[in-house]
């Protein structure tokens, strides 16, 4: 089985890529972030041709998540409990006894401020959630998408420069790395624990693609038992290469399933 998880930036400027991406990698399950778009305007019949189930929760111009799945999805759910904002963050679906979880965390916007207390909540919300839905050593469940949060010093071109940031500092890190305490394992560090891997270059930097100045904020977690199962998981550059990219590419994760 193959998982996949990619912040697209907007799903109508990346219809193009995205199918080409499903066509040649054929992910079993494709979660996305930051469509960007309501549900009512999101481009199904785009991707009628692909022969792919999709689950979306959007909202206008902000956000937005979707799953892309060739296995029937059960359960569906789109709202974090308790979430104070409701926003369309949030997606968890079934596949058999695998459970997956989309999200797209908030970005923050400035340390200190109200958006940025909001950030911490959800994380803290998102365990909260784990801890009364599902056990750790027992259920197989993945966690993929856009947390908006590097962890370590590798996690970013440039450590001493970035710390501070609202994606790189020590509130996100303490909250995001005290939610994988309930029982996540980082699936690409399993295999790649090396620096200059990244998965987001932001558009306003000259060549940051090229230059490499990237930041890793996407993830494929997973529990332990799903883990076991794991055989790789890797970053596709190719889709930050293409036409019209996403300031984000792919990460996949493969499975002995």
């Amino acid at each position: 089985m193959k998982i996949a998880t990619y912040n697209v930036n907007s799903i109508r400027s990346r219809i193009e890529l995205v199918k080409d991406w499903l066509r040649k990698h054929k992910p079993d399950v494709l979660c996305i972030q930051e469509t960007k778009v309501q549900d009512e305007e999101f481009p199904l019949e785009e991707f009628k041709d692909c022969r792919y189930e999709v689950v979306i929760r959007g909202q206008k111009k902000y956000n937005g998540v979707a799953v892309f799945s060739r296995i029937p999805l059960e359960d569906i759910e789109t709202e974090l409990p308790k979430d104070p904002l409701g926003e369309a963050r949030f997606l968890k679906a079934r596949i058999g006894k695998i459970v997956i979880l989309n999200t797209y965390i908030p970005q923050g916007q400035e340390v200190d401020s109200e958006k940025f207390r909001y950030k911490l909540k959800y994380f803290r919300l998102l365990k909260s959630y784990f801890s009364s839905y599902f056990h750790p050593k027992k259920d197989f469940v993945v966690w993929c998408g856009d947390m908006n949060a590097a962890l370590e010093p590798i996690d970013v071109y440039d450590p001493k420069g970035l710390w501070g940031h609202v994606c790189y500092c020590r509130e996100v890190k303490e909250v995001f790395e005290e939610t994988l305490k309930w029982g996540f394992i980082d699936l690409f560090r399993r295999y790649h624990p090396e620096p200059g891997h990244y998965t987001f270059w932001d558009y306003r930097i000259p060549n940051a693609f090229k230059r490499n100045l990237g930041w890793r904020l996407d993830y494929i977690l997973a529990t332990e038992p799903l883990a076991k199962t794991c055989t790789d998981c890797w970053i596709d550059l190719e889709a930050r290469q293409a036409e019209k990219p996403s300031d984000h590419t792919v990460l996949a994760a493969e499975f002995a399933l």
